[in-house]
């Protein structure tokens, strides 16, 4: 009896060796059965290592400061969507203190040179230099235009965007949709 107890004894610690040794390889082997990690806007500080479809670090932080914002101010997932849409396509998620000018000598419709800076681009009739530099107070600015837009939800995302931000083409921000989709989503996934 006691020998039978020993062999079962031994024969469980080779199997729990060999799972123990063998779950790193099998996440390799079957990615589909390692678990996504697990992320929360509500906890940009643990953004800083991360990486969604190509997004990382800095951007994913913003992102989440994005969302959050849009968040308190009533927006649900399409609307954190949107403003994550706009700022990878305005500023690659970045909080950049220059613009359009001065990458490509882009103007204004009227001529003059562009004032655009921040997350969103957004011009010196959006607010003061600061706010538009804030990631949370430029969002809050982009939100409160979208918001007089009754029709914003029945829009296509990218019209939508175009009518708040007035670029030349209103499909630009298309291209960034299943990203900023991924990046919201994932986003909330540990929250």
């Amino acid at each position: 009896m006691l020998r039978r107890i020993g062999v079962s004894a031994a024969i469980g610690a080779v199997v729990a060796g060999v799972a123990v040794l063998a779950a790193p390889g099998l996440a390799s082997w079957a990615p589909e059965l390692a678990a996504a990690p697990e992320y929360c806007a509500a906890r940009p500080a643990d953004l800083a290592q991360a990486d969604i479809e190509g997004w990382d670090g800095e951007q994913l932080q913003n992102a989440a400061v994005i969302m959050t914002t849009a968040s308190a101010l009533g927006f649900g997932r399409d609307g954190q969507i949107l403003g994550v849409m706009t700022a990878m396509g305005e500023s690659s998620l970045r909080n950049i203190a220059y613009g359009d000018w001065e990458t490509t000598g882009f103007t204004n419709p009227d001529g003059s040179r562009t004032t655009s800076i921040g997350l969103f681009q957004q011009q010196d009739w959006w607010g003061s230099a600061e706010e538009r530099m804030d990631p949370a107070t430029a969002a809050t600015l982009f939100y409160r235009k979208l918001s007089t837009l009754a029709d914003w939800p029945q829009l296509p995302p990218s019209h939508a965007i175009h009518r708040v931000q007035v670029n030349t083409d209103a499909d630009y921000y298309s291209r960034y949709q299943d990203d900023a989709t991924a990046v919201v989503d994932a986003l909330t996934s540990g929250c």
